[in-house]
């Protein structure tokens, strides 16, 4: 059974993943990083394990491309 602490809010998450609010929104929007509603208040959640899962995707990329960037722009790819 998923809890909501399993969950993170839009503020929370951009820490986590190190961008903006309006950066994190746009993803889900896009379809990058799945995105969840809550029933009670329509705010929107974000399971923290697909957070984590997209964060190190993006971390693979950069290493790949160049290493010594980690931050991602808007289109979830490296600054």
């Amino acid at each position: 059974m998923t809890k909501l602490s399993d969950y993170a809010l839009t503020a929370e998450a951009a820490d986590i993943l190190g961008v903006s609010q309006n950066t994190v929104r746009t993803w889900a929007k896009d379809g990058k990083i799945p995105v969840h509603r809550n029933p009670a208040n329509g705010y929107r959640l974000f399971k923290r394990r697909d957070l984590e899962q997209f964060l190190k995707r993006i971390e693979r990329s950069a290493i790949t491309t160049s290493p010594k960037r980690k931050r991602v722009n808007r289109s979830g790819k490296p600054k």
